[in-house]
């Protein structure tokens, strides 16, 4: 299989953020990563359709995400977007621009948990792209680069503090790690399930492993991770399904039993109904969008 094209970004060593804003019709660039964070915002963009990591979602009038680099593959296409004046505004800068003692500070805690959810790629809701939507409309002009680095760097604050934003890749697709920064019980449940998933993983079992009841359990694994155990389990086998379609050519029958999922059919329906695209599709799209590098 091709591999997506690897940008080297136009940042240099002594840039703090790379800047640049444009007015199109198309968006020819393929599906491709970097190393560099990349926030983007498209004003107009109805109908465009945005890839990253294993997330495929037609966008609305504004979109802003932020992409953390690490090789998460990401792109946005034409898809049914139909605008003569579509505005991007594009935002990158290096992860060394933070680094771990800076971003341990106690002011820079919301930063560092949205730089960490980055990694998934991460879209921010209405409610905060009208926050900063000022500081947006200007920025690519401004002449005073210190007044511009502070601009950026209070308009990545404000994002930190949207409780709406959502990750859209699966962890096992961006092969993502929070585990550091989880508790001993949430770890070792993860570990377990990365190394099982393609096996029949019981809540009751699951739950045991770290001592607790299946009714208690079910509660601590929402809470603090966000999602129920099954719908967790689902979207880790869904997660590396989509990994193997795109960088395999084994079979779909195959992937399926590969990835834990009993029968072809609940397969193909559960993939379409959190992907919006079938197996075959899917593959085809990322297929499509790939340049060999």
């Amino acid at each position: 299989m091709q591999k997506p094209l690897q940008e080297i970004t136009r940042l240099s060593e002594k840039d703090c953020f790379y800047i640049v804003e444009r007015y199109k019709s198309e968006f020819p660039f393929p599906l491709h990563s970097h190393d560099d964070f990349e926030l983007n915002f498209i004003e107009n963009g109805r109908g465009v359709r945005r890839i990253v990591g294993d997330s495929v979602e037609e966008i609305g009038d504004y979109e802003l995400t932020l992409v953390g680099g690490s090789g998460l593959v990401h792109a946005w296409e034409q898809g049914n977007c139909t605008g003569r004046a579509v505005r991007e505004i594009t935002i990158q800068f290096s992860r060394e621009l933070f680094s771990e003692e800076f971003l341990s500070r106690t002011q820079f805690a919301s930063i560092r948990k949205m730089l960490e959810r980055a990694s998934l790629g991460l879209n921010f809701s209405m409610g905060a792209i009208m926050k900063v939507y000022s500081k947006l409309n200007v920025l690519a002009s401004m002449d005073d680069h210190f007044e511009q680095f502070l601009s950026v760097l209070k308009m990545l604050y404000e994002l930190s503090q949207d409780t709406e934003a959502r990750t859209l890749s699966s962890s096992s697709f961006a092969k993502a790690d929070f585990k550091e920064s989880e508790s001993r019980r949430i770890r070792k449940v993860r570990d377990y399930i990365d190394k099982h998933y393609a096996e029949d993983v019981r809540l009751e079992d699951v739950a045991a492993l770290v001592s607790m009841s299946p009714s208690a359990f079910s509660r601590f694994f929402k809470q603090h991770t966000g999602r129920g155990f099954v719908e967790y389990l689902i979207d880790i086998r869904l997660g590396n399904a989509a990994r193997m379609l795109v960088d395999t050519t084994t079979g779909i029958s195959e992937i399926c039993y590969a990835c834990g999922f009993n029968n072809l059919s609940n397969f193909n329906r559960t993939f379409k109904a959190r992907r919006s695209y079938t197996p075959r599709d899917f593959r085809a799209l990322f297929k499509k969008n790939r340049v060999i590098v």
